[in-house]
């Protein structure tokens, strides 16, 4: 054979050789990522994002990561995710953070808090300024890593079975509603319960609570709470964004290719603008059919009771502040990052709202 002969020959041995080689170890490459969430399956709005999420993943990793998804109860409590990932046995839930402030209060930042940011305030904080370090920084300390995965856009301010004209009314309510927002209630006399969504509808026909808050129209429509409460409050001050997170073992995440943890934070970046995008296409459509067809009963919060949420918030804030130093420093922040853009919103986005909304007679 020709020298020349035999450098082509073994070159195609050589290259075949490598495709014999590298078809096993790539079908041998794919990752598992069981996923837990603290929502029911097909649950519209919620439950329907973190699937989507999950789909997402698998589709721009072509397979390659493999995810297993269990909505509330299939392999855990809503409320038992986190616990379960932080362990090791799941690797991600899909929940809204603030329901492990009874771990650490500033864990209430990365989800809503009373009188703070709205969707795109927050996502600029965890973005392009300080938040997603503080988030990594209180989540590595139960060896978390989260990634924001979602948003539900500012809330309404909750279903009452009795017209709330002044913050006196608010004494003796069993409401139910979770984070900082719970302690606000809780100064003024109420009794902040804490459910997951799953359950609340059962409690607030039976009478076990008296009031509740979930998302906004869209959301709240499929939960039929109009069948118990008739009155539908707003504005809601205590989730103005109402961040989702994609919580993950920390251990599992580091262990990850570049590749993959770029596919992961790809998917969830994705539905981090879908999710508030599907519930502003659809909230206004859902309130008019609540009203027109089910008879709910749309009020406003009025400013003595806006200025007595107010006033319980500073003194949550401050009890917050004093729980350690790292609280101290989320709360700082956030409030610091707050500040800073709200003064630029009320000139820009909100003030050309409201004369948008005049000039058109919205």
């Amino acid at each position: 054979m020709k020298r020349r002969d035999f450098i082509k020959t073994g070159a195609a041995a050589t290259a075949a050789g490598a495709t014999i080689t590298a078809a096993p170890a790539i079908a041998q490459s794919k990752t598992e990522l069981t996923i837990v969430s603290t929502w029911p399956r097909d649950f519209p709005g919620l439950g329907t994002s973190a699937q989507r999420l999950v789909e997402r993943i698998s589709e721009l990793s072509d397979g390659k990561i493999v995810t297993n998804y269990f909505a509330a109860g299939e392999r855990v409590g809503a409320f038992d995710v986190f616990d379960e990932v932080a362990a090791g046995n799941s690797q991600a839930y899909i929940a809204a953070d603030y329901y492990w402030k009874g771990k650490h209060p500033g864990f209430a930042y990365f989800t809503a808090v009373p009188f703070g940011m709205t969707t795109p305030e927050w996502n600029a904080w965890i973005k392009f300024k300080d938040g997603q370090a503080l988030w990594d920084e209180l989540s590595g300390e139960f060896g978390l890593k989260a990634l924001t995965c979602g948003a539900t856009g500012t809330q309404m301010g909750g279903w009452f079975n009795k017209e709330i004209e002044t913050a006196d009314d608010l004494k003796g309510l069993k409401m139910r509603i979770p984070g900082l927002g719970g302690d606000v209630m809780a100064k003024l006399g109420a009794s902040p319960v804490s459910l997951p969504g799953g359950q609340i509808y059962e409690n607030l026909v039976s009478g076990a609570i008296d009031a509740t808050e979930w998302v906004g129209p869209y959301n709240d429509f499929f939960m039929k709470f109009y069948e118990a409460a008739k009155y539908y409050y707003s504005p809601g001050m205590h989730e103005p964004g109402g961040g989702l997170a994609f919580g993950m073992n920390a251990e599992w995440w580091n262990k990850r290719s570049k590749w993959e943890q770029a596919i992961i934070e790809a998917a969830c970046m994705e539905e981090n603008a879908a999710q508030p995008e599907e519930a502003i296409a659809n909230n206004g459509l859902y309130l008019a059919r609540m009203v027109e067809e089910n008879g709910v009963e749309l009020r406003s919060f009025n400013d003595e009771i806006y200025d007595s949420f107010g006033e319980a918030a500073a003194e949550v804030f401050e009890e917050t502040r004093d729980h350690s130093d790292l609280a101290k420093k989320i709360n700082d922040n956030y409030q610091e990052a707050l500040r800073e853009m709200g003064a630029y919103l009320k000139i820009a986005e909100i003030g050309f709202s409201n004369q948008r909304n005049r000039v058109l007679g919205i």
